[in-house]
């Protein structure tokens, strides 16, 4: 069968992956030491001295590679410009050597020919070739970046092939999107009751929850938390966050762990590219979570992937919840893979929602918490949990990812077995 999709997809990709791009040039670096012992050890009584000295700048530079590449050169020059600099470091030391052995290498002039080709051809900073007049494409510290724009919208990605991450509306209204869906846990919390709700974003994005909640109740107090600074300076550049509304770049959960506030709202929509941080999907983190919301508060928690199977990353992450709040409702949103969670440990959490939904006067913002009441329902456990010690969020979101590919290869299976390679192809092509 010309397609094949199981369970473990993603996985057997990975690993396939990691063995055609790694595994040759790991190899090869493999060699490099006991090369050395070869051409270096003159006798036995200096091999041990050489040895170590060997290993000694083997560690060092393990710790360097690892190091360097992480928090400067990745920052600052991208990850191909990075992979030329370590093979040119590499390069030269092995060019060093056999000019001062005096030693000619056919091998060491191929090296730098096949070098000089990468940095022309192999160097480019854009990853998604195929797209066209992007706004801004770039890399930080933990993502890959992407804005583009169009008559009404400004959309950040963190992945290179789909997904959307924020995004702004031109014209000021609705996304239609997990946003709107968000905008509840105001009412939850006595929005209409309190003169000021103290919310806090963890995981602030570009502030799309922060813009929206602004401009629909601009008597909030809002605060956010975003790992990535530079993200945040798109927010700035390019989506207009309210200058009003601070951000600290920051964990979410360590922030947490670092003040004392409390706060009526708290909204966790943290996520590394489409993976949620497994520090910030336990039962401890939860709890935390918890400890920093006042009696009648709301925890809102955006879950970007819906799974089938029983036992899917949705399952463990609401049923984790329910362990710590007494109140738990979800709500799928139309259109998308996305599901918000509203929690509490207030018993009229719902009461207060309809009440204050009933006195909202913007009739767009009345008809999306309309369609949200009408779509909220009670969260059921089923006794599945995630801990500091065991919280497998990558393995789980990889299950969902897996029956999302599974489901795009479908229609292709079935018009290859209907109308055969030649329709296939002239539908790809």
């Amino acid at each position: 069968m010309i397609f094949s999709v199981n369970s473990n997809f993603l996985i057997w990709a990975a690993f396939a992956a990691c063995m055609i791009i790694f595994v040759f040039p790991l190899f090869l670096l493999g060699t490099v030491t006991p090369s050395l012992v070869k051409y270096t050890v003159d006798s036995l009584e200096d091999s041990g001295k050489i040895v170590g000295m060997l290993n000694a700048s083997n560690t060092i530079g393990s710790i360097l590679g690892t190091f360097l590449p992480t928090f400067v050169t990745i920052p600052t020059v991208g990850t191909s410009v990075t992979f030329l600099i370590f093979a040119a470091i590499l390069l030269a030391l092995a060019v060093i050597y056999f000019v001062s052995s005096r030693e000619k290498s056919v091998k060491a002039v191929v090296g730098c020919i096949l070098f000089v080709v990468c940095c022309i051809f192999g160097s480019s900073d854009s990853f998604a070739f195929w797209e066209q007049d992007l706004t801004y494409e770039g890399e930080s510290v933990y993502n890959y970046l992407q804005v583009r724009e169009d008559d009404q919208n400004v959309i950040l990605s963190t992945n290179v092939l789909f997904g959307v991450q924020s995004i702004y509306k031109k014209n000021g209204a609705l996304t239609g999107m997990y946003y709107d869906y968000a905008l509840a846990a105001p009412y939850m919390a006595g929005v209409r009751e309190k003169d000021r709700l103290d919310v806090l974003i963890l995981g602030m994005g570009t502030g799309t929850f922060a813009t929206q909640c602004k401009k629909y109740f601009p008597n909030m107090n809002m605060e956010g938390v975003e790992i990535d600074e530079d993200i945040t300076a798109l927010a700035v550049e390019y989506f207009h966050l309210p200058e009003d509304v601070p951000v600290t770049t920051y964990d979410g959960r360590a922030y947490l762990n670092a003040v004392d506030e409390k706060y009526d709202v708290i909204m966790v929509d943290a996520y590394q590219d489409i993976t949620i941080p497994f520090q910030m999907s336990s039962l401890e983190f939860f709890t935390l979570v918890k400890e920093h919301l006042r009696d009648d508060g709301i925890m809102v928690v955006n879950m970007n992937m819906r799974g089938r199977e029983e036992g899917n990353i949705n399952q463990y992450l609401a049923d984790t919840i329910a362990q710590v709040f007494s109140e738990v409702y979800t709500v799928d949103v139309t259109g998308s893979t996305n599901r918000e969670l509203f929690a509490s440990n207030n018993p009229d959490m719902r009461k207060v929602f309809e009440q204050n939904t009933a006195l909202e006067e913007d009739d767009g913002l009345s008809a999306m918490m309309q369609r949200v009441g009408e779509h909220l329902t009670v969260y059921e456990s089923g006794g599945y949990l995630m801990t500091d010690d065991q919280a497998p969020v990558e393995l789980l979101g990889m299950r969902v990812i897996d029956d999302l590919i599974a489901d795009e290869v479908k229609y292709y299976k079935e018009l290859y077995r209907q109308e055969g390679l030649q329709g296939l192809l002239d539908t790809l092509l």
